[in-house]
């Protein structure tokens, strides 16, 4: 019981030093540049968390964080490193858009359902091509996710820019707008759309799936060791398409909230980099679907700060970015210290008992209690 408390300390501890110690670096990045540190740090607690409209802000923003960290979290149980979120969430909204101006005339919850039904699939079946270049050709999943968000980039560009575009959508290219009927709503008294609930339900089924389901032991035990999964005879390969297919569609239904309840229609403000934050909320919620939307939060309020320090402090908005990258690499150097740190290690506890059962009798004679000088001399004529 004890050990599990240490375990659970040092999952909390780490990862709480090391947003401290990157607030501490970003405030000497902006001490440098000659701002205050501690009036840009009330700016984005002011931008954050420090009223209700702050919160709605917030939470907007956290909603798709939430699923795109699950793109990465899910993969990671099975030892896969999958960073294909942005474009999973780009290609989602795409396609989401899309078949909503299909079914225009169809019933609003028909074709809500079709949409998110589009979004899962095709964001899905994109990270699913990255589990099966990793389990039949071998290709590393890190460096095939990141390329193929580029790929799903410039084909959102290129449609939105082309053949789906709007004639009418002269400064930003986009797609046809959605009908009203086909957007998400918002909670009532707020601004907080309904996607927010979408990414809360995702991230209980996930937790749920990976800790209290068969199917979830078998991807902890893939996770574990891979070779003694092929020896108890789990189907390793069908288990990375599955588990790299769910975290697509977590990416994809991202972009569907994203089109339904934010833009109204697909063009690039898709590229949003909400794929790219929620590998770092994945990082540093140690993969655990739960601690993704805490972690959702925090990060969420710090997206919503951007604004309010190029008004306040005359900062670019691309601020936030700075901040998240130090967040990143601080929270990289901190998975070394797991398992290192005195304090989270259990004493070690030697029983004389079973030492001695290792030795036959009369090897090791019972320890005798001598006077330290004497048994030093002792030692030294002998």
């Amino acid at each position: 019981m004890l050990r599990r408390w240490r375990s659970v300390l040092e999952s909390i501890c780490i990862p709480v030093g090391a947003i401290a110690l990157a607030l501490l670096l970003f405030g000497l990045f902006c001490a440098i540049q000659g701002y205050n540190p501690l009036a840009i740090y009330a700016s984005i607690y002011k931008a954050a968390f420090a009223s209700w409209f702050s919160w709605q802000n917030t939470l907007i923003r956290s909603a798709p964080l939430m699923l795109s960290a699950l793109c990465t979290v899910l993969p990671a149980r099975l030892g896969l490193i999958v960073i294909g979120n942005e474009g999973a969430l780009v290609l989602g909204g795409l396609m989401a858009a899309v078949t909503g101006l299909g079914m225009a005339k169809a019933p609003p919850l028909i074709a809500l359902l079709a949409m998110a039904i589009a979004g899962i699939t095709v964001g899905g079946l994109w990270i699913m091509l990255v589990g099966a270049l990793r389990h039949y050709r071998g290709v590393n999943e890190t460096i095939s996710s990141l390329l193929l968000n580029y790929v799903a980039i410039a084909f959102l560009n290129h449609m939105v820019e082309g053949p789906w575009r709007d004639p009418s959508s002269l400064n930003q290219p986009s797609t046809y707008p959605l009908a009203e009927a086909l957007q998400l709503g918002d909670f009532p008294g707020s601004r907080i759309h309904y996607g927010l609930l979408y990414g809360l339900v995702v991230c209980a089924i996930a937790y749920v799936l990976i800790q209290r389901t068969t199917f979830g032991f078998a991807i902890r035990t893939v996770g574990g060791n891979i070779r003694a999964a092929r020896i108890a005879g789990l189907a390793v390969g069908k288990l990375t398409l599955a588990i790299c297919f769910l975290a697509g569609s977590c990416a994809g239904l991202a972009g569907m909230v994203e089109v339904a309840a934010v833009h109204g229609r697909a063009n690039g403000a898709l590229h949003s980099n909400y794929g790219y934050t929620g590998i770092l909320v994945a990082f540093v919620a140690k993969q655990n679907p739960l601690a993704v939307v805490l972690v959702s939060t925090l990060l969420g309020g710090i997206l919503a700060s951007g604004s309010i320090l190029q008004r306040a402090h005359g900062m670019p908005d691309a601020t936030v970015l700075v901040f998240q990258g130090l967040i990143f690499l601080v929270i990289l150097y901190s998975e070394s210290l797991y398992g290192q740190l005195p304090w989270f290690q259990e004493p070690a506890i030697i029983d004389d008992d079973a030492v001695a059962s290792q030795f036959p009798e009369g090897v090791i004679a019972p320890a005798q209690p001598l006077d330290p000088l004497s048994s030093t001399v002792q030692g030294v004529h002998q």
